[in-house]
């Protein structure tokens, strides 16, 4: 049985208003997860559209995860 399944044998054990309890918990969790996933996008964009006017070596460096202490 895999997860899915799990999460729905024991939401039917559950009293209504205990079930919907839990789908509201599982829509913040996937609203939180949807939003650090699309923040993350946001920022590799970013970066990406911006590092054309940064130095040749900025690409390289963010990359690596090096940082210099110019």
């Amino acid at each position: 049985m895999n997860l899915v399944q799990q999460i729905y044998q024991h939401s039917l054990n559950l009293p209504e208003a205990a079930a919907r309890e839990a789908l509201d918990f599982i829509e913040f969790l996937e609203g939180r997860y949807t939003n650090l996933t699309s923040e993350k996008k946001d920022t590799e964009a970013f970066l990406q559209a911006i590092s054309g006017g940064l130095s040749d070596d900025f690409q390289m460096i963010f990359q690596s995860g090096e940082r210099k202490n110019d």
